[in-house]
């Protein structure tokens, strides 16, 4: 998921009373959820490598089990030798709930990146599989809404961060409302739980109420995403069934979400010889409720051209990353140029999900 996300789910779990267990609760909570992301710094350098280094090692069982601990000591000796000298007077923060704390939040991100299509490597550095839950968009303002709620109200109090707040709640409603992929209804929806929050924050909560309120949202965040997840299997179920009804039997069928719009799934359907590619539509009427989104793209084993790109070391990161590979490759008169694609995110002859790899005649890398 997208940090933004990951900062608002900490930030709610704080505004669900989680922030009175010890001083510097919200602090440790938010830092938590974000801390695998330590990974991001690689896409500073080379794009392969951070492809494979990303959702790796630091999203892994070992990294689950040794950055709570890293988190809690470094935020304690941050109270110890910076908070509490500047003000003797504060309580200060105890060490064993910052832990709890820390434990809870860098498990939430892991949580969260497995439930989208990029993946999450949860069993590094042991075993490098990659595990995914095809349930969330990368980007989900649904998210957003419900776990932002409570924030809003406990932290829209200063002119900077009523400004803050506001600038980020008219971008995400014009992301939801100039979209053709949002249905009316959920625009509807949309206005209505914004205005809602907007309503509270200007009348003024207790705190207790803010509780209250965010452990609402988050019981129906928690709902929002195992009806999701329950979506898409119900998804790959439906499309399979619908494809044997065409007189097809489907290898493998994935079904993940497509963005501000929980009753659609993007569906890709593994066939011999083919990927194809099917729209789910649960509020069309029965005639419209299955759609080929893209022709059909060919699937099928590497030869041995292909075989020497995805050895070649420039794209040794995205071959790991490869899920649902594609391949093309182009005769020149001084060798082969090789296209790599990833049909979850690549479907045409560019973009994000795309690499390419020049060989010579004898196959090595140029």
């Amino acid at each position: 998921m997208d940090n933004l996300a990951h900062s608002l789910v900490g930030a709610w779990m704080g505004e669900a009373g989680l922030k009175r267990k010890t001083p510097l609760a919200t602090l440790t909570l938010v830092l938590g959820a974000n801390l695998p992301d330590i990974d991001g710094f690689t896409v500073l350098g080379n794009s392969d490598t951070s492809l494979l280094l990303r959702r790796g090692i630091t999203h892994g069982v070992l990294a689950l089990a040794v950055l709570p601990w890293m988190l809690a000591g470094a935020v304690k000796l941050g109270d110890t030798y910076l908070r509490r000298r500047r003000h003797p007077e504060k309580e200060p923060a105890r060490f064993w709930p910052l832990l709890l704390l820390s434990y809870l939040s860098v498990f939430s991100h892991t949580l969260l990146d497995w439930m989208n299509n990029y993946g999450v490597r949860v069993l590094m550095p042991f075993d490098g599989r990659w595990f995914y839950g095809d349930a969330l968009f990368i980007i989900d303002p649904w998210m957003w809404l419900l776990a932002g709620a409570a924030v809003v109200m406990a932290d829209a109090r200063a002119r900077w961060s009523i400004a803050g707040w506001l600038v980020l709640g008219v971008a995400t409603t014009g992301l939801i409302l100039y979209t053709d992929l949002t249905p009316l209804p959920l625009k509807a929806l949309w206005l209505v739980g914004v205005a809602a929050v907007a309503s509270l924050r200007i009348r003024g909560i207790h705190s207790l109420r803010i509780e209250r309120v965010a452990t609402v949202c988050g019981i129906t965040l928690l709902l929002y995403m195992v009806a999701m997840f329950a979506g898409s299997r119900l998804a790959e179920r439906q499309v399979a069934e619908w494809l044997r009804q065409q007189g097809t039997e489907p290898e493998r069928v994935a079904a993940g979400p497509l963005p501000a719009n929980p009753f659609t799934r993007d569906v890709i359907a593994l066939l011999p010889g083919r990927y194809e590619f099917i729209e789910l539509d649960w509020l069309a009427g029965e005639s419209g409720r299955f759609r080929t989104s893209h022709p059909p793209i060919p699937r099928e084993a590497p030869s041995p051209v292909v075989q020497a790109a995805l050895a070649a070391p420039e794209v040794k990161g995205f071959v790991n990353w490869l899920r649902f590979p594609t391949y093309r490759v182009e005769e020149q008169a001084d060798g082969y140029r090789v296209v790599l694609q990833d049909v979850r995110y690549s479907r045409t002859r560019s973009g994000i999900g795309t690499e390419v790899v020049e060989l010579d005649r004898q196959l090595r890398p140029r």
